[in-house]
């Protein structure tokens, strides 16, 4: 009986190393996977150009986008590149109700469209999803993998989708509003006094957001003008973006609380909400 005991303690023992060592070489691959994304960003930031507000330009652009301009870029000569960040708040996996508490990274370049963001979800006690958006030269990749390692996500690039991590890239902007300067690639076109239409191009590739701006300059949200598809398994950038709690940063007014929603039917579905705990400019 003995003999028996041992060997099933002994059999549940290799089980449990063999899946710990499954688990950690996901673990690894992924995250090299996130990592060498993250170079990739940065070298397209590197090699790309850098943007600086021209003056005459600055003054053909709408009043609100140029008071937001003044208000979150007082000196547009800033020399960036690339932007890094850290968040934590709360997030809704596609299709479902319920809001776990989530932390994520970014990477971004700030004059040409390319970014990585990962995240970090837990789905059930001791098990997460770890999954990842990248964005680079106009095409896309999306993964999620169960503790890292089984894969429940993967998209690839098609017209919508880099279109939508396009149009991702742009929802992020206030987060790096350089972008949004005259000579970058978004353009904008005036509407009234409290919005503008930002239009970011390239890759062959067009998206647009509505901007609504706050009465002391600050940017309060980015909306899609088109109802999203809130069927899909993925949450892609969102339709809705709201941005709040502005702080001085190397010089920049960046928000650092954020609301992104999917939005159809007149109706906003928030998927994520938290705020930024370290944001850093190369």
């Amino acid at each position: 009986m003995r003999r028996f005991h041992l060997l099933v303690l002994m059999a549940v023992s290799s089980s449990f190393v063999a899946v710990v060592g499954t688990v950690a070489l996901g673990s690894f691959l992924t995250e090299s996977e996130i990592e060498a994304h993250a170079e990739t960003v940065r070298r397209i930031a590197d090699a790309g150009p850098a943007v600086s507000g021209d003056q005459a330009a600055m003054q053909t652009l709408p009043a609100p986008v140029r008071r937001y301009l003044e208000f979150a870029v007082p000196d547009p000569q800033t020399p960036f590149r690339v932007v890094s960040l850290a968040v934590e708040g709360s997030f809704r996996r596609p299709l479902t109700d319920g809001f776990a508490f989530t932390t994520a990274s970014q990477t971004i370049a700030v004059a040409t469209p390319a970014l990585i963001f990962a995240a970090t979800t837990p789905v059930a006690p001791g098990i997460w999803a770890r999954a990842y958006d990248f964005f680079a030269d106009g095409r896309m990749e999306m993964r999620a993998r169960i503790v890292s390692t089984l894969t429940v996500v993967d998209e690839s690039a098609t017209n919508d989708l880099n279109r939508t991590s396009l149009r991702r890239w742009l929802l992020e902007s206030p987060l790096y509003p350089m972008a949004l300067l005259p000579g970058g690639p978004v353009r904008w076109e005036a509407i009234d006094d409290k919005h503008a239409r930002a239009i970011v191009s390239g890759f062959g590739l067009e998206a647009a957001l509505v901007a609504t701006f706050n009465p002391d300059g600050s940017l309060a949200s980015f909306d899609a003008e088109q109802d999203g598809d809130l069927t899909t398994s993925y949450h892609g950038s969102g339709e809705h973006a709201a941005r709040s709690d502005y702080r001085r940063v190397s010089g920049m007014m960046i928000p650092h609380g954020f609301v992104i929603a999917r939005a159809a039917g007149g109706r906003t579905y928030p998927f994520w909400r938290g705020r930024i705990t370290s944001i850093v400019f190369e």
